[in-house]
């Protein structure tokens, strides 16, 4: 219960975000690349941003926690930030907007915030 606290307060303040740099927050379960329908529902609200947004780009980070095997987890920092951008996809996202950054293995954010994927509206310069 301690945990849900943080994770709730990082996905409201990812919400609350405005203009370029808006931050959506999306969290797996450990090892998981499933999306939630809480997951469906943060990327549905990146992707409505998006086609609000144009000429913005949408980056898509994938994390996981590094559990001592790191190809293993650094492969599943890569499926989750393709899943996320497959359903950006789905979602009406242009394919060609989408730029996916997996990011290295780490416990440096903890166990819950190492298995999420973030979703940024950048710049396109």
């Amino acid at each position: 219960m301690r945990r849900l606290l943080p994770v709730v307060g990082l996905c409201f303040l990812a919400g609350c975000a405005t203009g370029p740099g808006r931050q959506y927050v999306v969290f797996f379960g450990g090892g998981s690349t499933a999306l939630d329908d809480s997951a469906k529902n943060v990327v549905a609200e990146a992707a409505s941003w998006s086609a609000r947004r144009p000429n913005l780009m949408v980056e898509v980070e994938g994390y996981a926690r590094n559990g001592g095997d790191l190809s293993a987890d650094e492969l599943l920092a890569i499926d989750r930030a393709k899943v996320v951008a497959q359903q950006l996809v789905a979602d009406g996202v242009p394919v060609n907007r989408i730029l996916q950054k997996p990011r290295a293995p780490s416990n440096a954010d903890g166990v819950v915030g190492s298995r999420r994927v973030e979703i940024e509206l950048v710049s396109s310069s």
